[in-house]
């Protein structure tokens, strides 16, 4: 194991987080601001698929202010609004989360990424769309943004097990994933992976060598958080019919912070934990916020005497 961490980890988080690369990058604290155009997902339309993913409640997610029915332009105001107040955040990258976010003609995704991108305080996007609705013309348009403007380009993988994908009805394969970003590499943005950890019949050895696989690919950035039931989702029916274990506390800690320490530091963390609104979280019910999980796991790496990167 390294004597002394990268020069890219915070030295108090014991983590490469996104907010500190974006602070080091632009010069001041930018914040994320979610919004939702009005876009579906192919597997719940029927081109890929119906129903979508087992675990899938938008809703879980997304602020109140963030409804199709309301402008972009006004979902933007309201979000920088509260970060301004909130982190004191001068700039924003404005992320479109809900669904697929690539799924649509190319002269719809460029109008509303050039909505969004016309405001004088944001500094770019962040695409939030699966491996497999990634076209041609998608990948081409925001190369052309990236020339001038922050482009992060979020890819759903989830887990890198086909057999758990079929299980969750996530609709794509590991293949899959790893074509799309290997498209995606060498075009001036960054590449972000969603995992989630805890999928039925998962090991944490198993999840594990997705660290190594992060490790092999391209890949500038990662979301994981831990899977949770919500109200309106099949997860939810299978775990009242027993179907569905969640972890506990210890064991996510446990293993989100053995994933970090065989994650390259030069990989920014962007998220480490997945809540939901009281109202319609299910299971497991930690109690906690997003913050306070950070802190949890930065807790965890101190008692080890670790970080991120360390064992690679």
């Amino acid at each position: 194991m390294p004597s002394t961490p990268d020069i890219n980890i915070h030295p108090e988080l014991r983590i490469h987080s996104y907010g500190h690369y974006l602070r080091r990058r632009f010069g001041c604290r930018v914040s994320k601001v979610n919004v939702d155009a009005g876009f579906t997902c192919p597997n719940r339309d029927g081109s890929k698929g119906t129903g979508g993913c087992i675990y899938c409640n938008n809703s879980s997610f997304s602020p109140k202010d963030t409804q199709p029915v309301i402008p972009l332009e006004e979902q933007m105001a309201h979000g920088m609004a509260y970060h301004r107040v909130r982190l004191g955040s001068e700039k924003f990258i404005i992320y479109f989360q809900k669904y697929t976010n690539t799924y649509g003609s190319v002269q719809t995704l460029a109008e509303l990424y050039r909505r969004a991108l016309d405001h004088p305080d944001v500094l770019g996007i962040s695409v939030g769309t699966r491996p497999d609705a990634l076209s041609d013309e998608a990948l081409e348009l925001l190369t052309e943004i990236a020339r001038t403007r922050y482009v992060c380009l979020e890819l759903g993988l989830q887990s890198m097990d086909d057999t758990i994908l079929t299980s969750i009805n996530r609709g794509h394969t590991l293949g899959d994933f790893v074509a799309a970003v290997k498209r995606a590499e060498s075009r001036n943005f960054d590449i972000c992976a969603h995992l989630i950890y805890g999928f039925p019949g998962e090991t944490r050895g198993e999840f594990l060598k997705t660290a190594d696989l992060m490790a092999s690919l391209p890949v500038n950035s990662v979301k994981l958080h831990q899977l949770h039931a919500v109200e309106g989702t099949e997860l939810a029916q299978m775990y009242r019919r027993g179907e569905f274990v969640p972890l506990s506390l210890e064991e996510y800690v446990a293993t989100a912070s053995d994933f970090l320490e065989r994650i390259p530091a030069r990989i920014t963390i962007q998220r480490l934990y997945g809540s939901a609104p009281l109202a319609i979280r299910v299971a497991p019910e930690w109690g906690l916020k997003n913050n306070q999980m950070w802190f949890t796991i930065v807790k965890e790496l101190t008692r080890r005497g670790t970080w991120q990167g360390c064992r690679t």
